[in-house]
């Protein structure tokens, strides 16, 4: 796809509720860092019943669409192509919209956001992981840590019966997670990777119950929340001395490969990863 240069393109993220996303301050810096002065980058509250209205209106100067909850299932009936991993998973975070003309195409750039954070925080291997919770987030890290050679996972959740997606998108990667019940009131399977999928307030419980005794094992700690941060489950972790990364790594990642999938270039990490510390540091400053 040609960049576009000086060219008026759009690109969007959709969700309900937005107000608090940090995308446009991803995506407007790496804009800015590829000289793309003719790109604008915006936030719409969207929920599923309006997508597919949402989608159709669009002009031909639209490139992509960037989707967070309760968007990540249902994109996938908006599109014209799905792409194997997004299929696969039975999640998209992004419609790629091209030049006119072209098919709508799904694709799923979470897995990517995973995958990346975990090997940044020195994980190239998985022998034992721990999934907590059983949404599209859960389905996204069931594939990257295939990706790391962990195909049979632990997953704890509230109610086994409610995993049916979680199920499907497992048979679909190939891979055969271990479900049970009965959190929070539970104890931490032994793991060297530890990934919560849960929304946030969810693994506040489990942050107070487990202590050093639970994170014996000392495992690398990846939760998808990054605000407020720490968590109460990361700040367990963290007092329990294990190497613990934020849903924001998850974010850049999974920004990156977005912008290159709406725009054909690979923009620098560097000014997004400052552009997102900026955005955070705004709304925690005092006043």
């Amino acid at each position: 796809m040609a960049d576009g240069g000086t060219m008026r393109r759009r690109a969007a993220v959709l969700g309900s509720p937005i107000g608090h996303s940090l995308s446009p301050s991803l995506h407007r810096a790496a804009y800015a860092a590829l000289g793309l002065t003719g790109w604008r980058y915006e936030a719409f509250d969207c929920g599923e019943a309006a997508l597919p209205t949402f989608i159709e209106q669009l002009g031909p100067e639209w490139a992509g669409l960037s989707l967070t909850m309760p968007l990540k299932r249902v994109a996938l009936s908006v599109a014209d192509e799905i792409s194997p991993l997004a299929s696969a998973v039975g999640a998209a975070n992004t419609l790629v919209l091209g030049q006119p003309g072209e098919p709508r195409r799904a694709e799923n750039t979470d897995v990517t956001g995973i995958l990346t954070a975990l090997r940044e925080a020195g994980v190239n291997q998985v022998s034992a992981a721990v999934i907590l919770g059983a949404g599209g987030t859960a389905q996204a890290a069931l594939a990257a840590l295939r990706e790391l050679g962990e195909r049979a996972p632990r997953v704890l959740v509230r109610d086994p019966a409610r995993t049916t997606d979680l199920g499907a998108a497992a048979e679909r990667l190939g891979v055969q997670p271990k479900i049970s019940g009965g959190l929070p009131g539970v104890e931490l399977p032994s793991a060297d990777v530890v990934i919560s999928t849960l929304p946030p307030g969810a693994a506040d419980a489990l942050g107070e119950q487990w202590g050093a005794a639970q994170w014996r094992m000392r495992p690398v700690v990846l939760d998808v929340v990054y605000t407020p941060w720490p968590t109460a489950l990361a700040a367990s972790a963290i007092d329990a001395g294990c190497p613990t990364v934020s849903g924001l790594a998850v974010l850049l990642h999974q920004a990156v490969a977005q912008v290159e999938l709406m725009t054909g270039r690979r923009p620098p990490i560097a000014p997004m990863r400052a552009a997102l510390d900026a955005a955070v540091g705004s709304r925690v400053a005092p006043g």
